[in-house]
């Protein structure tokens, strides 16, 4: 009889992630449509090519993952993050995505993101202590 084995793997080897992502992946789409994912990355620079602010995210199975959002601090109230947000909406749109979600923090941007549109689906307390994680979800007209 063969024993396995369970660990706990701090620094996980690329490989071993990139497995585990592509069996989860294939069992998915064998119970489900495929899930055409498709990273997106989006990025503001100055005139020296810097990198000032960013999105990244990913589209898939008609949904926009927003799962972070930056815009350097001498660059907010600019519209900047606005202007991120709207298009990666644009370009999930152009990828036959109908909604997005996002998620965020009490200490951060929950009312940035209702201001875009966003209504919030679900919470967590004390996540971290004394602080609210905030799950939002915005369908695309």
């Amino acid at each position: 009889m063969c024993q396995f084995k369970i660990t706990v793997d701090e620094n996980p080897a690329p490989a071993d992630l990139v497995r585990l992502e592509h069996v989860l992946a294939a069992h998915n789409e064998s119970k489900s449509e495929p899930r055409d994912y498709t990273p997106l990355v989006l990025f503001i620079r100055n005139g020296d090519g810097e990198i000032v602010g960013g999105l990244r995210g990913v589209t898939v199975w008609g949904w926009l993952f927003v799962s972070q959002l930056w815009v350097d601090e001498d660059l907010r109230g600019q519209d900047y993050g606005t202007n991120l947000m709207t298009t990666a909406e644009t370009e999930a749109r152009r990828r036959n995505c109908h909604a997005g979600y996002v998620d965020t923090f009490s200490f951060l941007a929950l009312g940035f993101y209702q201001k875009l549109g966003y209504t919030i689906f679900g919470s967590l307390e004390d996540f971290p202590k004394g602080h609210t994680r905030y799950f939002l979800k915005k369908v695309f007209s």
